[in-house]
């Protein structure tokens, strides 16, 4: 007699809804897919209108799971944008990058640490958390408006400034993160406190990352080009050794209490310049982008199965704070940090102020605090977020590859 197990009953939904996500695109546009809108949708769908269906993970309740996959999509999607880094060394290139992360995502942190404080009637330290939560750019779902492959060139400013602004900043948001947390568990915030933070979580665990990303990438790169000469890694086809490098590099990063984020990002970078026209460097590069969509199709069907349980606290107010990032903060914060000939072009520097997308990267920090302490606007933080994320994914998902086009196309190469 036929049974029908809630446990099989996941996987068969789960994977109809990941097939259905890029198919469905394909039938009204030539273009590659912007699933991940499709991906919460019929996760809603699934988990709402199948009988039988396993109630969702509710963040609320059990963060801890949403935290470790959401780590390791973002730490593999940042492994992966380092690789495909072709130029480096290029001061007008990265001029753009800089001022995005030095000026437009602080701008940002404010921005919606104000408005969380002032109109949602949040405390200083889970405003100051929303803020660093919503501020990064996302490394996984922004694949739309970054540079391509390895070994593919062309690699145009606009396009440049957005994959490293999300290959860094992810990494960057964390010390307000910890800020947010040191407020929320002391009595009182003074100078020394201040002056601790600054010192530790964004002078040395900055630097932690950067001289972890290095090492391991010089290190792998050695393993993987030079040693033995005769028969190093890259003559087979061992793509998972990129996957491998990702856990070593965050591992040991995050052992000397480095930020693993920055280093598995500067590790791409620094394998890329070894030997950096071998073809292995596109297998690699294939193996943790295949990685990265499988963990994050399963975290966004998960976030839209979960969706149901957190829109109830989301209010008017928590709305408008999405929308407020998504057409005001960021956009305007982005215009100010490339201004002053930092990308003179108005297109391009439009596009890249507006395309700053939100997903798993805000996932996993709200996670990784919802684990480390118990907040006092947790479901309305996990209502923002998730509401942003869905909103980003459909705003910035089925419009960024034909604004990507003609502000790239339009200006040329650079």
């Amino acid at each position: 007699m036929f049974a029908f197990s809630p446990y099989h009953m996941l996987f068969a939904a789960v994977g109809s809804a990941i097939v259905l996500a890029y198919w469905m695109p394909r039938l009204v546009s030539g273009r590659e897919p912007a699933a991940s809108a499709l991906l919460i949708a019929l996760g809603t769908l699934a988990f709402a209108a199948i009988p039988g269906m396993p109630a969702a993970i509710n963040p609320l309740v059990s963060p801890k799971p949403w935290e470790v996959v959401s780590e390791l999509c973002v730490i593999v999607g940042l492994f992966g944008v380092g690789l495909r880094i072709d130029r480096l060394v290029s001061r007008r290139l990265w001029r753009p990058t800089i001022g995005l992360i030095l000026v437009a995502m602080p701008l940002t942190i404010v921005a919606v640490m104000a408005a969380g404080w002032w109109f949602a009637g949040m405390t200083f330290a889970g405003a100051l958390l929303l803020g660093a939560v919503l501020a990064p750019t996302d490394p996984v779902l922004a694949g739309d408006v970054q540079v391509g492959p390895p070994l593919e060139g062309g690699e145009h400013p606009v396009r440049f400034a957005l994959t490293t602004e999300a290959g860094l900043n992810d990494g960057m948001a964390f010390p307000f993160v910890y800020l947010a947390l040191a407020i929320a568990g002391a009595a009182s915030i003074d100078a020394a406190t201040l002056v601790e933070w600054f010192l530790r979580d964004v002078l040395y665990r900055t630097a932690a990352g950067v001289f972890g990303g290095v090492a391991v990438g010089w290190i792998l790169g050695k393993f993987l080009f030079s040693w033995p000469r005769n028969n190093a890694l890259a003559n087979t086809e061992a793509g998972v050794v990129a996957f491998a490098g990702v856990l070593v590099t965050y591992g040991l990063t995050e052992l000397i209490e480095g930020y693993g984020f920055v280093a598995v990002f500067v590790a791409g970078l620094t394998l890329r310049r070894a030997e950096s026209r071998h073809a292995f460097h596109t297998r690699l590069h294939d193996f943790s982008k295949s990685i990265e969509h499988a963990l994050t199709a399963i975290l966004l069907i998960g976030l839209g199965a979960a969706i149901p349980m957190l829109l109830p606290a989301l209010d008017w107010t928590g709305a408008a704070i999405g929308l407020f990032l998504i057409f005001v903060a960021r956009p305007v914060a982005g215009w100010l940090a490339l201004a002053g000939g930092v990308m003179p072009e108005r297109r391009e520097r439009a596009v890249v102020a507006f395309y700053g997308v939100r997903g798993v990267g805000s996932i996993y920090y709200l996670a990784y605090a919802g684990s480390q302490m118990e907040l006092k606007n947790e479901a309305q933080l996990w209502a923002i977020t998730a509401f942003t994320v869905l909103v980003s994914t459909l705003v910035h998902g089925f419009t960024a590859g034909m604004a990507l086009e003609r502000a790239t196309c339009e200006q040329g190469t650079g």
